[in-house]
């Protein structure tokens, strides 16, 4: 039967990953703390509500922000990478700092990271609907296999990495359920990707065309999929995931 392999959550959008290994879920939420900041690139505003992923700073344009990583401690998230010194900032009183830091790795030749905003309810993930992204680890394999290296699933960004799964299997899941722990989950659509996935989240640099690979040998660039928890509940690494 497959299992829960990994959670993961990104505090801030577009910027830094952190692993947990158990966590609550809450029915027509996104898992707590995930994407509940992020920061909008010049030429954008707050709206107070949900926006598309190309009004933030991200690393589809910013790769370097794919070597952020973030540990969440109360109010307090603290913030990593290769090249720069770490950060602990409180969001809601240290906006000004958090976007500096992230500036100072981003692209300079793209629109400037310029403002933290504070995510509504319902999440600022890339779907206007509050989703936990859910991915197989055979899937990252099989990608790994044809890249010719280890994938860090990082790469993803996404929230629950499942075990004991075939290669793709997730992608038919679409307006099935999934028990995972005390939760149930309904999978609403598959994820299509962009090139934030060619970065090497360890460096923060492309080497890999992971959109030619997905296009070449499966004829898509479909990577997981998004999913709405329809039950509350805990769940934790290593719980069986039951299609229903």
């Amino acid at each position: 039967m497959p299992a829960l392999a990994q959670i993961w959550r990104h505090p801030i959008k577009g910027v830094g990953a952190e692993e947990l290994g158990q966590i609550t879920l809450s029915e027509n939420r996104p898992l707590p703390l995930d994407r509940a900041w992020a920061i909008l690139a010049s030429g954008t505003e707050d709206t107070g509500e949900w926006q598309r992923c190309g009004n933030f700073a991200r690393g589809c344009l910013g790769p370097s922000l794919m070597a952020v990583t973030a540990v969440v401690d109360g109010d307090l998230i603290t913030l990593s990478h290769p090249d720069q010194s770490d950060i602990t900032v409180n969001p809601e009183t240290d906006a000004q700092a958090l976007v500096d830091w992230v500036a100072a790795i981003y692209d300079p030749e793209r629109p400037a990271p310029h403002t933290l905003v504070k995510a509504p309810e319902t999440g600022m993930a890339d779907a206007a609907f509050p989703s936990v992204s859910i991915l197989g680890r055979a899937s990252l394999d099989a990608l790994s296999e044809k890249a010719g290296h280890a994938m860090d699933p990082r790469r993803f960004r996404g929230n629950l990495w499942l075990d004991g799964l075939a290669p793709f299997e997730e992608l038919g899941w679409v307006g099935r359920t999934l028990r995972i722990g005390d939760t149930e989950l309904r999978v609403d659509e598959k994820i299509d990707r962009c090139r934030a996935t060619e970065v090497d989240p360890n460096t923060g640099l492309r080497d890999t065309n992971t959109l030619q690979l997905l296009r070449q040998h499966w004829g898509h660039i479909d990577f997981g999929v998004k999913a709405v928890v329809t039950k509350g509940g805990d769940i934790a690494t290593g719980d069986k995931v039951e299609v229903i």
